[in-house]
């Protein structure tokens, strides 16, 4: 055999075998093909992302009761890729997940809500956890204010009263008192001063002064003094630059109000009420006192219409009255006023807890405007 004969031999063996592998891959990647294998040389795949979205059910328009609750149908599972993502997708991957669907509310809260009143529209209402908060409580409405009281200020005049004292034990003193009263240009100036007789000489026993202005809400105390035998005078003073009442005599302040009245001021704002409308005192009258230490409401209340005697003659009164206050003064105060004197008082009592009684009686009235 030649070496030509030899090769014309494996050329013709090369080339059958080189055709029956191309028909062979040729074969395989036509059934592949058609039962659905990727080629070999085909790309991978990129992996196949699924997002489920869980939507809560819209709450009853009305309440009743709640449906019963379907069941949630099962997300459906990816198919997995042939072959796994490249490393370089990942992040995109990630990127792409959305968080997860909120939970659905348990039972016990979806009645609570059913059974809370609706506060607003169903379509406004989203379905939630915790029930919607309660509206908040009404305020409670503010108590009424009191009008202002009437006041028309008598004229200036100089009360002269007798004076009869009975002690607890039953000793009995006689004495003489003085109010002067005086207003002008919107000022006032007043002052009370009490005596008593013994043998051929007369002892002041109290002098209280007051000052201040007049206006819309009559007396404006801004100083009172008060000085008692064997005793420190003591000062009170009303509104100033902090609108206080302080004391000289105590550590305490309160606010002035308006209306507020001293120890002897408030016998002049009595009379300034009668005479501007009797029926305000006839419906109860109070005023806010400031005395030597401390300052309390002095509320007075209409005993009787009476006729009482004096040196001036028989005179028809309002008699008015201020009862004990617990925790503020323990003693009672009864005071008449004369409709026919510019509502003076002509009586005034004051009746200690211990049981002793002054009495001062009018004995004149001198007009001094």
């Amino acid at each position: 055999m030649t070496i030509a004969s030899f090769l014309s031999r494996r050329r013709r063996a090369l080339v059958i075998g080189t055709a029956t592998v191309l028909l062979h891959y040729l074969a395989i990647s036509f059934v592949g093909a058609r039962i659905g294998l990727a080629p070999l040389t085909a790309p991978d795949p990129e992996p196949v992302t699924i997002i489920a979205a869980l939507h809560a059910p819209a709450p009853p328009a009305a309440p009743v009761p709640p449906p019963k609750p379907t069941p949630k149908p099962a997300a459906a599972r990816p198919r997995a890729p042939a072959r796994s993502a490249p490393a370089a997708a990942a992040p995109v991957a990630a990127a792409q997940e959305q968080p997860e669907a909120p939970a659905e509310a348990s039972p016990a809260v979806a009645s609570d809500a059913a059974a809370a009143p609706v506060q607003a529209s169903v379509a406004e209402v989203a379905p939630a956890v915790e029930p919607a908060p309660e509206p908040p409580p009404e305020a409670a409405p503010a108590e009424p204010v009191k009008p202002a009281l009437k006041v028309s200020l008598p004229p200036s005049a100089e009360l002269n009263f007798d004076v009869a004292r009975t002690d607890r034990d039953g000793g009995t003193w006689s004495g003489l008192s003085t109010i002067a009263w005086k207003q002008a240009g919107g000022a006032y100036k007043l002052s009370m001063e009490a005596s008593v007789s013994l043998l051929v000489a007369r002892v002041n026993l109290v002098l209280l002064n007051s000052e201040g202005t007049v206006g819309a809400d009559g007396i404006v105390p801004r100083l009172s003094t008060e000085k008692r035998r064997g005793k420190t005078q003591t000062a009170t003073h009303f509104g100033g630059p902090d609108g206080k009442i302080t004391f000289s005599a105590s550590e305490r302040s309160y606010p002035m109000l308006a209306g507020t009245q001293d120890k002897a001021s408030f016998l002049i704002q009595l009379a300034a009420i009668g005479r501007a409308d009797s029926a305000q005192l006839a419906s109860g009258v109070e005023l806010f006192v400031g005395e030597e230490k401390d300052a309390n409401p002095f509320g007075f209340v209409l005993v009787a219409k009476e006729d009482i005697d004096t040196r001036m003659g028989r005179m028809a009164t309002w008699h008015v009255a201020r009862p004990p206050r617990p925790g503020a003064y323990n003693s009672r105060l009864d005071i008449w006023l004369a409709p026919a004197h510019n509502w003076y008082p002509v009586q005034i009592r004051n009746t200690e807890s211990n049981g002793s009684v002054t009495t001062q009686t009018i004995r004149k009235i001198l007009i001094t405007d």
